[in-house]
């Protein structure tokens, strides 16, 4: 602790410069990492029929599962924060979501977990974009996405370039890399630090892109996250140009912990039941 101090106190005396680039969005596996320690399988997801996807993209090969369920008129097509992981965090979103009779695709980021490959913010655009051509092909106009954190910026972006999109849910999201950056940063070194965003996350606007879908969308934030703070959260929901839209503050809850609250389920159930009979 006095070392931190030590350090932002030099910071305050000297003024300095921070970069913000892709190496602090994305947190691909490292040579070395440790194996998951969860699988995705039916043992851990036993009320799923689960399906392994391979899906060839540009100089990689995405990883993914389908999980499907009999009588499931939708699919929601999941993307995670920087750190998710398939194997690692599947089960969790799976079991969330089941109750609202919607089918789950999801596929790990290229150099996460199954998928090979080197991450960059334009490639995961791209990757993204594929992968819902692809489940799309074969649920045509069904197709919900739901995106937390990182892949909330995933999935906007995809809503905003597929009208097919089916309705979008939006979690724990905020506005773009510079107000991400300075959420992370105390407020008492402010007038000190100037931020410097890098090129490839200059153009990252989620509400550019939510001012561009029309759409059904429902925005989960907790309302204790201090990582994508609420007032962040609400200016994306703002931008959204659904007369059906649905802003949901969770008391409590953080910045991993939204999907999970028992206060999100019949929200979540309401939303996917609705986009289900229309």
């Amino acid at each position: 602790m006095r070392q931190a101090w030590l350090a932002v106190s030099v910071l305050m005396l000297s003024g300095c410069a921070m970069q913000v680039g892709e190496r602090n969005v994305l947190r691909a596996d490292k040579p070395g990492d440790a194996p998951p320690s969860h699988t995705l399988d039916s043992t851990s997801a036993p009320a799923w029929q689960l399906a392994e996807l391979a899906l060839p993209v540009a100089d990689a090969e995405l990883h993914g599962v389908s999980a499907t369920r009999a009588g499931n008129a939708l699919t929601v097509l999941y993307f995670g924060g920087n750190s998710f992981h398939l194997d690692q965090h599947g089960a969790e979103v799976l079991g969330a979501i089941a109750p609202c009779g919607a089918d789950v695709t999801i596929f790990d980021y290229r150099g996460y977990g199954r998928s090979k490959g080197v991450p960059t913010i334009a490639m995961l655009k791209s990757d993204a974009l594929r992968i819902f051509d692809d489940v799309n092909a074969r649920r045509p106009g069904q197709v919900v996405l739901h995106g937390q954190s990182l892949g909330s910026f995933v999935a906007a972006y995809v809503a905003q370039q597929r009208p097919a999109a089916r309705g979008l849910i939006l979690e724990s999201t905020t506005t773009n890399a510079r107000d991400w950056g300075n959420a992370m940063l105390p407020w008492y070194v402010w007038p000190f630090v100037r931020l410097e965003i890098s090129p490839e996350l200059q153009d990252i606007d989620n509400v550019a892109a939510a001012s561009g879908y029309a759409g059904p969308a429902l925005v989960l934030e907790g309302a204790a996250d201090h990582t994508t703070p609420p007032r962040l959260a609400k200016q994306v929901y703002a931008a959204l140009l659904s007369s059906s839209k649905r802003l949901l503050l969770v008391p409590g809850a953080g910045h991993n912990d939204v999907l999970t609250n028992a206060m999100v389920q019949p929200a979540y159930c309401e939303f996917i039941g609705g986009l289900a009979v229309h």
